[in-house]
């Protein structure tokens, strides 16, 4: 037990940028499962172990990240980072919470472009195509009960499932029509806008700010500063922007460098909600606009993503990469893959960091702001719907060996052909999902349990 004496001393201590680089080194590296996994660790390791900082002040600078598009938790480890070590801190604590699956997945990319076609490859990820099916729809449940606890709120998810699954309307489009109805019933103080949400820790005990590292009050470097919050805002747009505007003035915006750079830029100003819905409009787009995959191959390219460590939106790396090994154009393919995987991530994830710094100085202001948290509210019931329509798309390509597309103006519909059954992958789905939900196995065991019985399937002669 901690006496008084120890928490005047807790509070009093400061960490090291190098002390604060080893944790966050640890915690990229237990960044599984997500985002509700990855904020967990975060909240294990930076409340209740370290006491970094309390409970109040961690969930503040969450709902701060989770008002922004792009993967909160990373935007999180980046507010963190700056607020105990300055922007040094948060630069680092964003590049570590990235660097772990870049590294994989550039690695699996590579090793699935080269060696994808071999049958026990193929097999592998013919197991966690069906592992991935049901970890999506445990997603969807998950938020579902979390979000939908009004009719409200399930009226909103509905509208936004009919509009992107029947009516094809863009990604971008539902999310902003969600938060502006969001917002505006909050500032007409429509009740059933006033829900939390989010990937917020249960917590028994709460950690007292006082009783921390940071304390109470708020550190001199994290009041606002608007030449500060200028500067380093016009570095890392100049960072974010030149690289796009360069590939589309030398190479031209048709070529595959530029459409990588626009497309994925353009995500990371659009992309509220979660890395679930991110993927939705992806798939859409990468699948059926810009041909980049194959609708499978998606599904293989989010296995990766969810059995290494990172954000899940790290799976974005991966369609970049096949992207650019499928058009190279005269460069080597792989070499080609490559540049086209870090360029997906640094236009992806620059932004995040622009976001943190240019704002959280001001974050204050957004305390308790009910407008602001109602149009979140609306966002993340309106995510649920989009969530449900990937799991669908997801299920069509899984289940089903064909898939016809019905379009007659306004509607837009993927339908199975049902002669098209595709009974090896139905029974893999079919054991994850007791896995998942009767066993309650974890997301890397299901993975690793699918991935064999998928390697044994293809042995037997079944898949």
């Amino acid at each position: 037990m901690e006496n008084s004496s120890d928490k005047v001393d807790m509070a009093r201590r400061t960490v090291s940028l190098g002390e604060a680089t080893r944790v966050w080194a640890r915690i990229a590296a237990l960044s599984f499962g997500g985002p509700a996994g990855q904020i967990a660790v975060m909240h294990r390791i930076l409340v209740e172990e370290k006491r970094w900082l309390g409970e109040r002040r961690f969930l503040h600078a969450l709902n701060y990240c989770m008002l922004l598009p792009g993967p909160e938790a990373q935007q999180l480890a980046i507010y963190i980072g700056w607020l105990m070590n300055r922007t040094a801190g948060g630069l680092i604590a964003g590049a570590l919470f990235v660097l772990p699956g870049f590294i994989a997945i550039m690695a699996l990319s590579i090793l699935y472009a080269l060696l994808g076609a071999l049958g026990p490859v193929s097999a592998i990820f013919f197991g966690l195509k069906a592992a991935v099916l049901v970890i999506v729809v445990q997603a969807v449940i998950r938020v579902g009960s979390r979000a939908l606890i009004n009719p409200l709120m399930v009226g909103l998810a509905a509208a936004a499932f009919l509009g992107i699954h029947v009516f094809d309307a863009p990604f971008p489009v539902i999310i902003l029509a969600a938060a502006a109805i969001g917002y505006l019933g909050g500032r007409a103080g429509v009740s059933a806008f006033a829900v939390a949400g989010g990937h917020g820790p249960k917590v028994a005990t709460e950690v007292l700010d006082a009783e921390t590292v940071l304390g109470e009050v708020t550190p001199a470097h994290a009041r606002p500063n608007p030449r500060w919050a200028f500067s380093i805002g016009a570095i890392l747009f100049v960072l974010w922007a030149a690289p796009v505007l360069a590939l589309g003035l030398t190479l031209g915006w048709g070529d595959v460098f530029s459409q990588i750079a626009v497309f994925f830029s353009k995500m990371a100003v659009v992309t509220f909600g979660g890395a679930y819905a991110v993927l939705a409009y992806v798939a859409q787009e990468a699948v059926e606009t810009y041909g980049w995959l194959r609708p499978g191959e998606m599904l293989d390219g989010l296995a990766m993503a969810e059995s290494t460590p990172g954000p899940l939106i790290m799976v974005t790396q991966f369609v970049g990469f096949m992207a650019a090994y499928r058009n190279a154009d005269g460069l080597d393919p792989l070499a080609a893959g490559v540049l086209g995987g870090i360029l997906t991530t640094w236009v992806t994830f620059t932004p995040c960091f622009l976001w943190i710094f240019l704002g959280a100085p001001f974050v204050e202001a957004l305390r308790g702001a009910r407008a602001l948290n109602a149009g979140l509210a609306a966002i993340t019931a309106a995510v649920v719907g989009v969530i449900l329509n990937l799991a669908l798309w997801f299920g069509l390509h899984v289940l089903f060996r064909q898939v016809t597309e019905f379009e007659a103006w306004p509607l837009n519909l993927s339908l199975p052909v049902l002669a098209s059954a595709n009974w090896p992958s139905i029974l893999v789905v079919a054991i994850a999902a007791v896995a998942a939900w009767r066993f309650k196995v974890g997301v890397i065991p299901l993975l690793l349990g699918c991935a064999a019985v998928g390697v044994a399937m293809h042995f037997a002669g079944i898949a």
